[in-house]
């Protein structure tokens, strides 16, 4: 039987998929439950300096393609985030990378300082976000020299913690954001965040979201994704984790192909429920078998 295992920045994963930021990791309870139904890791939703309420309702929409959602970075902020991080450290066994953003690069080494007391496994640098730039400024993701301060500033004091940055497909030239990534210092990439976009409810004669624009998910966004991972595999050195509409076996392996080392699992979730992990990797699996591969890293790139 083909073995799914992966090392990830020396991190050992069961499987290559991850769960993404912002779906079901808000609890300790809450990521145990994606380990116990297949998750090979788990990221943590974003963590920020301070408390944030994020946007009002409605935040979330799912339409015949996919999702939208502009939940504005909700959280309890760094401090309060401790206490709830730790008992989550405690009770996973899998690897545990806490998503975090903040303001400025001065900011996000602060929040590092507070987070590496809970020793984190990785931490995923959250310069992406489509839905906060009324009271955040623009995306640090879409200027690679913005990208290379703030992971300099965060590898100045995230020891030998892996950091990865979050890029998202909005940047003019994501090849060159990555680049500067890498340069300062980041472990890996994960590629990508959601893409922004608008759905209009014709009849209520208006954006559907609060927020009006959103970041979108799910299957229509899995084609952008996997260029942004081919892309990159050729760009740099670090490794790629793959994210973006993965809803199945073979979706994940296109991933793969095209770079990736690992695979972030989000809106898989919403459209097959805690079994998502598991369904995958079955798949992955019985493709795997079928086609004679025995490890991932047989098929990895090569569709280059």
């Amino acid at each position: 039987m083909a073995d799914l295992s992966v090392s990830l920045c020396g991190l050992p994963l069961k499987n290559p998929l991850i769960l993404a930021s912002g779906i079901m990791g808000v609890s300790g309870a809450a990521v145990k439950n994606m380990e116990q139904h297949g998750a090979g890791a788990v990221t943590f939703k974003s963590i920020g300096p301070v408390e944030r309420m994020g946007h009002k309702n409605p935040t979330v929409y799912a339409w015949k393609h996919g999702m939208s959602n502009a939940v504005g970075l909700p959280n309890p902020g760094v401090d309060a985030a401790l206490a709830i991080l730790s008992e989550a450290k405690k009770q996973v066994t899998v690897p545990l990378i806490v998503s975090m953003f903040a303001d400025t690069a001065d900011m996000f080494a602060q929040v590092t300082e507070k987070l590496l007391t809970i020793q984190p496994d990785a931490l995923e640098l959250n310069l992406s976000c489509p839905n906060t730039e009324r009271d955040m400024g623009p995306m640090f993701a879409l200027d690679p020299e913005a990208t290379g301060k703030v992971v300099a500033a965060v590898k100045k004091v995230s020891g030998k913690t892996p950091v990865f940055a979050k890029l998202t497909p909005d940047a003019a030239n994501i090849a060159e954001v990555a680049k500067a990534a890498e340069a300062a210092g980041a472990d890996a990439i994960t590629a990508t965040n959601t893409v922004t976009g608008m759905i209009i409810d014709i009849r209520a004669k208006k954006p559907i979201l609060t927020n009006k624009f959103g970041g979108l998910s799910g299957p229509a966004i899995k084609p952008i994704a996997v260029k942004a991972v081919y892309t990159l595999y050729t760009a740099v050195k670090i490794p790629i984790i793959g994210t973006g509409g993965v809803n199945s076996g073979e979706d994940a392996i296109e991933m793969i192909m095209a770079g990736a080392t690992a695979v972030g699992i989000g809106s898989a979730v919403y459209y097959h429920g805690l079994e998502a992990f598991k369904k995958i990797a079955d798949e992955m699996t019985t493709f795997m078998d079928a086609e004679g591969y025995k490890t991932i890293r047989e098929m990895r790139g090569i569709a280059h």
